[in-house]
């Protein structure tokens, strides 16, 4: 159960992530894949700023992990990036993470293959032409292929 939106600003892009907020306010993980410049941090900080997060939202290139600690969810970052191999996530504390109840948001998930749990939701964002995205939003678990219907 897949969705493709084409997006052709940064505000597209947080107006995006604002959209997927209902289904994903429930918690689970969630990769994010495409090239680097594609808009992954954007779409994190749309979905931020719609769980009402206010302040800065940088990418966690460098500290691999930026939560945030909203009122009715928490939200922890990731950018495996800068990850040499899969087995540095043991040094992250991935488990306590995906406690189930955390929305769980991971940029470049491939640098962990074999590592990672199998997400309930991927994003993955190309470039079918300059200043355009493609965002194919995918529902991969049953919680949520259930919530599914909720994007807009």
């Amino acid at each position: 159960m897949s969705q493709t939106f084409q997006v052709a600003s940064e505000e597209e892009m947080l107006q995006l992530g604002v959209a997927l907020v209902p289904p994903l306010q429930r918690g689970g993980q969630v990769d994010l894949s495409g090239d680097l410049g594609m808009g992954k941090t954007t779409l994190v900080r749309g979905i931020l700023r719609a769980l009402g997060y206010a302040g800065r939202v940088k990418s966690p290139s460098y500290g691999l992990v930026e939560s945030y600690f909203l009122p009715d969810l928490t939200v922890h970052h990731l950018d495996l990036y800068r990850l040499s191999h899969g087995e540095e996530l043991a040094f992250l504390g991935l488990e306590e993470l995906l406690d189930g109840q955390a929305l769980v948001l991971i940029e470049w998930p491939e640098r962990a293959r074999g590592f990672l749990p199998d997400p309930d939701w991927t994003i993955h964002i190309d470039q079918p032409g300059p200043g355009l995205r493609d965002v194919v939003v995918s529902a991969s678990s049953e919680k949520a292929r259930t919530s599914f219907q909720e994007i807009p």
